[in-house]
């Protein structure tokens, strides 16, 4: 699962983990299946109201609160549930993608410099960044929303490069997004494209090019 547009045989000398769906499951649906009992009435709200393209203003800057004041305005009578989103947010993340926690510690137990670049906004950052440890072991992490610039935009991938000190060719980028990983590719990153739609089984594909490229035992 590495796309192989550049010398993906290179020597590594950093991992670059995405955040969302590589290292943390992330569902808006876990929030509303609680709060909407009804299908057809939550199955119309996250497909029309609160959506990943709605939210996705907030991984490129946009406060949380005036986007929920906004969208509150435009659909008065979800005002409660669409105001839940902010307060009840981590609810939207309920654990660890599975096997992934592993392979960082392994990484990090053979010293290989760990890094991030995730499309995630500054207020649901604050939130989640406490509840989540294995972050300890990342020297650095590109946080879109801090940064008004969200992947697969060629800018957040030359400041994270700038940032981390180490070649696009000598990095390797985990993502599980097809159109984050072309764009890394292109500029010259090396890639592994996480496979979470297999389950468990993304992070034993991981963890198979991990050993390959010797950056694991």
């Amino acid at each position: 699962m590495t796309s192989l547009a550049h010398d993906e045989t290179a020597a590594v000398e950093a991992v670059v983990f995405d955040v969302g769906r590589v290292l943390v499951e992330w569902r808006i649906a876990g929030l509303y299946e609680r709060l909407i009992p009804d299908a057809a009435h939550r199955g119309w709200f996250l497909g029309t109201v609160v959506t990943e393209a709605w939210h996705m203003q907030h991984d490129a800057g946009k406060p949380l609160a005036e986007m929920i004041a906004e969208l509150s305005a435009a659909y008065p009578d979800e005002r409660a549930l669409i105001e839940a989103y902010g307060t009840h947010w981590l609810e939207t993340v309920p654990g660890p993608v599975p096997g992934t926690h592993a392979l960082v510690r392994a990484l990090a137990d053979r010293g290989v410099p760990l890094y991030a670049i995730t499309n995630f906004g500054v207020d649901t950052w604050a939130m989640f960044r406490p509840t989540f440890p294995v972050l300890d072991a990342f020297r650095d992490i590109v946080v879109s929303g801090s940064e008004a610039m969200v992947k697969p935009d060629r800018a957040i991938f030359d400041l994270a490069a700038a940032r981390f000190g180490h070649a696009p060719e000598a990095m390797l980028f985990i993502d599980d997004n097809h159109a984050n990983i072309a764009a890394a590719s292109a500029l010259g990153w090396q890639t592994h494209l996480f496979a979470h739609h297999l389950g468990a089984a993304a992070a034993d594909l991981l963890a198979a090019d991990l050993r390959g490229r010797g950056l694991i035992g």
